[in-house]
């Protein structure tokens, strides 16, 4: 089925997790989660980064409306994007690091390559 994966949740949960997922790995460089949240947060901040490549007003204002901090856009436009400047695609990696303890959920590490 195409489209995003619904993660048990409401729309609007959904997308204000979704949301401070991004911002959490783009302050941090790496976060821990589930499998499918890690392959969802992944695609949502590779378009960040691509939008942050090009530092117009639109992108930064586009950015502005999805990332939660602004600090966290500043950081995305004068650090982050121009690290990635000469690659097209890929900017962050899933390792698989096994079962989460209390109901066996398949666990991974986002990182910012």
């Amino acid at each position: 089925m195409p489209g995003t994966r619904k993660l048990g949740r409401p729309t609007d949960h959904r997308k204000a997790m979704l949301r401070a997922m991004v911002t959490f790995l783009l302050e941090n460089g790496k976060i821990e989660t589930t499998v499918t949240r890690a392959k969802e947060v992944s695609a949502i901040a590779e378009k960040m980064i691509t939008l942050g490549k090009e530092n117009t007003l639109h992108n930064k204002r586009q950015a502005l409306s999805y990332i939660t901090k602004e600090d966290v856009v500043k950081k995305l436009f004068d650090e982050i994007s121009p690290k990635y400047a000469d690659r097209n695609g890929g900017y962050t990696r899933i390792y698989k690091i096994g079962p989460r303890r209390g109901d066996a959920a398949e666990m991974a590490i986002l990182e910012l390559i």
